[in-house]
């Protein structure tokens, strides 16, 4: 049986060569929503279905297409990887960060992970992009369970202290500076967070909450990347308004900010 670092590496190799992209710079996992926005990065020169790769499993949720875009961005190989999945839907948790695992691979040096998120914060309505400075991760799990990496790998005692990095907050913050930063509760899913997990989050620091993500940004800081992660706030969290929590909300939120999405993301990825 091969084992998830392997995995990952078969995958790059098999993506490199159906790309035409011999070494990626940086990668962005789009989430519920910033599909739309992305396409403002421009044409992609390659389109890989992830059900071609090794280890992919298929995506479930609507939004996520199981697919890796490549595109040129001035002197940047970008891989746009719109095939998340998520623990909720059966996976493991190597299984959900496969995808930032083989872009790693591919070369990527740096991951920016996107995500659709419920607003704690009462201020911060539908709509709005949050630069994640920290998360609490409160899925059960991390990717580094189970036996250690093999030889050639960090081990799994990972520093976290700046899993989102400094550096690029700063850098994002240059070209964008009315962006707020907060913490992003990462919860298991698939329901809803009750009004008292929210209360609860909040309690302990989180402004945001969703149900990706800080599987994925603890497998790319074990990889050495840096990692950069943006919320969309596309509804406010339960109990935070007097709003029911439906999916097709967040797909609606996206939608309807795409054009904004576009235009951050071409303001941020020359600056990674």
């Amino acid at each position: 049986m091969k084992g998830p670092y392997k995995l990952a590496r078969m995958a790059a190799q098999e993506l490199r060569a159906q790309s035409g992209v011999d070494r990626y710079d940086v990668a962005i996992v789009l989430g519920s929503g910033w599909k739309e926005g992305a396409i403002a990065l421009g044409s992609p020169t390659s389109k890989v279905a992830t059900s071609t790769l090794s280890g992919f499993v298929a995506p479930t949720v609507e939004g996520h297409s199981g697919t890796i875009l490549s595109l040129q961005i001035a002197d940047l190989h970008v891989a746009l990887v719109a095939g998340r999945v998520h623990l909720y839907e059966g996976n493991s948790a190597d299984e959900v960060v496969h995808g930032v695992r083989t872009v790693i691979a591919a070369g990527a040096h740096t991951v920016v992970l996107t995500n659709a998120a419920g607003g704690i914060v009462p201020e911060w309505g539908p709509g709005k992009v949050v630069v994640i400075k920290d998360h609490l991760n409160l899925t059960g799990t991390s990717p580094l369970e189970g036996p250690s990496p093999p030889k050639g790998y960090g081990a799994r005692f990972v520093d976290l202290t700046d899993l989102y990095s400094a550096r690029l907050r700063a850098a994002v913050h240059a070209a964008v500076p009315d962006l707020d930063e907060g913490v992003y509760a990462g919860f298991r899913g698939p329901h809803y967070e009750t009004p008292a997990e929210i209360v609860m989050a909040r309690r302990m620091g989180a402004d945001l909450a969703g149900m990706s993500t800080v599987l994925e940004a603890i497998a790319a800081r074990h990889l050495g990347a840096e990692v950069l992660g943006l919320s969309l706030v596309s509804n406010h969290a339960a109990g935070v308004s007097a709003e029911r929590l439906d999916h097709l909300e967040v797909l609606e939120a996206g939608q309807s900010a795409a054009a904004s999405l576009g235009a951050l993301l071409t303001r941020i990825v020359p600056v990674l």
